[in-house]
């Protein structure tokens, strides 16, 4: 066996035993320590509301410890719609994991306020999440800031380099005094903080134009987009930073 094919066939076996010990819907005893807690038990949807009615829309299942928004066309008599965590937040670290199916598109809003006859969307920053192969929102939006860990049609991440459909991503966002950073795979996309000239002028060339977005920084709720595609969200946990 030459030099090359050995270093090859080891460096897969290390990446694959070390995903295999990844926890799945668990927390490490390094985020334990450091005061995460899970939001998603791997096992119902315990903490998470629909933003209209009551229980959880029929579009929305557990499939394989995995919180999944199915396609619209997948089930019949579908209701839909976003679903928020019930509680919160101001400063925080949330880290996650996401996959896409083919040409599907979903997002993970932070921040957000419930204002009446206001949707959602206007009022939370969004965390992409996206097929940026084959679905046509990449190709949109100014620069890339439509493809997965963008803050969506304001900032593009930088390196993109999401895994493509069907396989499981990591992405993390934090929001500290202000600051917000965006994560896709270990590494830091984006940064921007909120309140500040450099903010106004991204929401005023953004489909955020005179919304609520400009005043981004009360605590708020985070949520999973429901944008009629297939999408699974797992591992999701979060650290107070307030507490």
């Amino acid at each position: 066996m030459n030099k090359q094919l050995f270093v090859f066939i080891f460096s897969v076996f290390v990446s694959t035993f070390a995903f295999a010990k990844t926890p799945v819907n668990q927390l490490t005893k390094k985020e334990r320590r450091a005061g995460f807690e899970l939001m998603f038990n791997g096992n119902d949807f315990t903490g998470w509301k629909a933003f209209r009615g009551e229980g959880i829309p029929n579009a929305w299942k557990i499939e394989d410890g995995a919180i999944k928004i199915t396609e619209a066309k997948g089930i019949k008599g579908r209701r839909g719609g976003d679903i928020y965590f019930d509680r919160k937040f101001k400063n925080f670290e949330l880290r996650f994991q996401w996959k896409v199916a083919k040409g599907s598109n979903s997002g993970v809003f932070y921040l957000g306020r419930m204002i009446p006859k206001v949707a959602f969307y206007l009022t939370a920053p969004e965390y992409q999440i996206l097929d940026n192969e084959n679905h046509p929102d990449a190709k949109l939006g100014k620069n890339g800031n439509r493809k997965s860990a963008s803050l969506y049609d304001m900032i593009p991440a930088d390196p993109q380099h999401s895994k493509p459909y069907g396989e499981w991503n990591d992405g993390a966002i934090i929001v500290k005094n202000g600051k917000i950073q965006h994560f896709q795979n270990g590494e830091k996309v984006l940064e921007v903080e909120f309140g500040t000239p450099e903010w106004e002028d991204l929401v005023a060339g953004s489909k955020f134009k005179n919304t609520p977005m400009r005043e981004v920084g009360l605590p708020g709720y985070i949520s999973l987009q429901d944008h009629g595609n297939d999408v699974w969200f797992r591992s999701i946990r979060i650290k107070d930073l307030d507490k």
